[in-house]
């Protein structure tokens, strides 16, 4: 399953929360062009730079993409909270 939603959210100690909801299916489209270029940027380095077959570079990154569905993040520092959450 690939990630469709990330949850951002931050908080301080005294009891402040917010949580900020980001669809990556829009964000995809809209960044699109520009993923575009780092995808062959990406593989163009891995060729060149790494002697890496893009083919497993590419799976590699479907790998990672496919596993991302549950993960958390989290933070604290000091009186600062952060976590992020994918589902």
């Amino acid at each position: 399953m690939i990630p469709q939603l990330l949850t951002v959210g931050y908080g301080r100690t005294n009891g402040n929360r917010r949580r900020l909801h980001v669809p990556l299916l829009p964000v995809a489209v809209v960044l699109s062009p520009l993923l575009l270029i780092a995808v062959v940027a990406g593989l163009v380095a891995c060729r060149r730079a790494f002697r890496l077959s893009p083919v497993s570079a590419l799976r590699a990154a479907w790998y990672l993409l496919w596993a991302l569905p549950g993960t958390s993040f989290e933070i604290e520092h000091g009186p600062t909270a952060f976590q992020i959450g994918v589902r």
